[in-house]
């Protein structure tokens, strides 16, 4: 039997009146184009994002929204962490600004509870120092809407589910290459992988890589959606108990709040950072130095 649809974008209209009805939670999905080593695809982040949301909304309900795959790079700590593990590597990103994709997520919120969703799961599959900014822009926006907000950030794993007792690898490691592989297998080639012995930096890949496995990331995705339909029950209890009334904030609205709460703060926000404990600045012959060091003129 066909699942039914859970995308938002192919969805007909009745199919999205009654999904709303049924559960009115939306998910909205985010990540990145980025390196993370040559087995696996660019977009892992935000493609592992979309399907494991698709999966919850098929196995707990909702709709889910089309993923963003503009996301923040670049600057700051992570143009620092660019450096020795991309190199000079053509990088295929599709990197903007913290400010930008602040505001763009601002304008998601507002969209979806303007529509009458009760809460909205935001599940960025890149994560970064950018994490704490995110926290205080949902802590300003939470107030002036209806909709509860929740938002997790990175693999969105509880558990790694590797029966060895190693690690996950880090950055598109074993961990990560197992959950695309799970969600997206044609996205991840491990004949890609270099051998081990192989001089790098290997666009970014992390370790363990050739121990990586479908089947643990199916486990890992099943506690995922599981985590995911948990903070979905919350969100609609959350809702029940405080009967908020929708009255859809207006573009002037969004600017207003902008400008008043959230532009003064970005100066100072994590992402704005230009190094964190341990990290050396980008040489200036290198392709990260030109961003790495941002004054937000705003």
């Amino acid at each position: 039997m066909k699942k039914r649809e859970v995308r938002w974008e192919r969805m007909f209209p009745d199919e999205l009146e009654d999904a709303l009805e049924e559960c009115p939670i939306v998910y909205l999905p985010y990540g990145l184009c980025e390196p993370h080593g040559p087995q696996n695809a660019l977009g892992m982040d935000a493609l592992r994002a979309h399907s494991a949301s698709c999966l919850a909304a098929h196995e707990h309900g909702g709709i889910v929204a089309p993923g963003s795959y503009w996301h923040v790079h670049e600057q700051g700590i992570e143009g620092a962490w660019a450096h020795p593990l991309i190199g000079e590597a053509r990088p295929w990103l599709t990197a903007i600004p913290v400010w930008m994709f602040l505001k763009n997520m601002f304008y998601h919120i507002r969209a979806t509870d303007a529509l009458g969703f009760h809460g909205a799961i935001i599940f960025s599959g890149h994560a970064g120092p950018f994490i704490d900014d995110v926290g205080k822009l949902l802590e300003i926006v939470q107030p002036n809407i209806a909709m509860r907000l929740d938002v997790l950030f990175g693999v969105g794993a509880i558990k790694t589910s590797f029966e060895d007792g190693k690690s996950s690898g880090g950055h598109g490691g074993r961990g990560e290459t197992s959950l695309l592989w799970a969600t997206d297998p044609d996205c991840v080639d491990i004949s890609r992988a270099p051998a081990p012995d192989a001089p790098g930096p290997h666009f970014a890949m992390g370790g363990l890589v050739r121990e990586s496995s479908r089947r643990t990331g199916e486990l890992m995705i099943k506690d995922i959606v599981e985590g995911l339909g948990e903070r979905a029950r919350q969100l609609l209890d959350d809702y029940a108990k405080l009967q908020p009334k929708h009255k859809p904030m207006t573009f002037d609205q969004v600017e207003e709040i902008w400008d008043q709460e959230i532009r003064p703060l970005i100066k100072n926000f994590k992402a704005m950072k230009d190094l964190q404990s341990g990290q050396e600045p980008p040489p200036e012959n290198s392709r990260w130095y030109a961003n790495w060091h941002v004054k937000y003129q705003g």
